[in-house]
């Protein structure tokens, strides 16, 4: 068994909490982009960081495909909760090679934190336009599912039969209710929104196309509503909802049934 909170693992000595850390990286990253097993480096340079300072609360797990790269190819942030459970607070897995979005700046050069601080409206019209979901600065690897069962390891090696996690947007809800997660609070606002997005219900008339986020059709798709309500057509940000997954457990909770992405 390893130390039961991420504050404890922080506390062991460097070699010891990065090797529990690096087992975090799926098998992916090192065979299909050349990540050396032993020393983590592409082209004899580091690429994988850890940063999990003594006595904190979180880590952050950094892996680039390429020495350089802007973007990471995956990143991976968790921490302790008030009630001493585990935490991910934010989990992006990047296609290093498709097209980049500036979504995370605005067109002054100010971090946007992903659209939910301030808007780049420009370029979010260009990601929508190419399929891509709000928050998306590249197209992700589809393949997250892959490391569930990776980090369900993890976090039993830590003694906990769950973790939680908050999804930043619509999207990513639907998302990890296909990963078998459960909602712990907003259960009901996520039924209630799909509700509302039916033909007749309050959102699906505020569809109205006035603008490139609220398209007449956007109720139907899963990044439809989510670029809707980025827009802000819930007339409230998109928070409250926490989820949780308990370790080998689906929970087949489904709150847009047959969505299409």
């Amino acid at each position: 068994m390893w130390p039961g909170s991420i504050q404890e693992i922080n506390n062991l000595s460097h070699d010891e909490k990065c090797a529990i850390y690096h087992t975090l990286i799926p098998d992916w990253v090192f065979t299909s982009y050349g990540v050396d097993r032993q020393d983590f480096s592409v082209q004899g340079v580091r690429v994988v960081h850890i940063r999990a300072p003594k006595g904190s609360h979180t880590v952050e797990l950094t892996v680039f495909h390429e020495p350089g790269a802007v973007d990471p190819l995956l990143y991976l942030q968790m921490g302790d909760t008030f009630h001493s459970q585990l935490m991910v607070l934010l989990a992006i897995v990047n296609d290093p090679y498709s097209p980049r979005f500036n979504i995370d700046v605005d067109e002054t050069g100010r971090p946007t934190n992903l659209g939910t601080e301030r808007r780049n409206i420009p370029e979010e019209i260009r990601a929508l336009e190419a399929g891509f979901a709000p928050g998306q600065v590249r197209r992700g690897l589809r393949i997250f599912r892959t490391a569930i069962p990776m980090f369900e390891n993890f976090v039993q090696h830590m003694g906990y039969d769950l973790f939680f996690i908050e999804p930043l947007f619509y999207h990513n809800a639907i998302i990890f209710e296909r990963y078998g997660f459960v909602y712990s609070r907003g259960l009901q606002t996520m039924k209630h929104i799909h509700q509302e997005f039916q033909p007749g219900g309050t959102l699906h008339s505020k569809l109205k196309g006035d603008t490139p986020f609220r398209s007449l059709d956007a109720w139907q798709t899963i990044t439809g509503r989510s670029w809707a309500i980025h827009d802000g057509i819930l007339g409230h940000p998109f928070t409250g909802i926490q989820m949780y997954k308990r370790i080998h457990h689906d929970a087949n909770i489904e709150t847009f049934p047959g969505a299409q992405w």
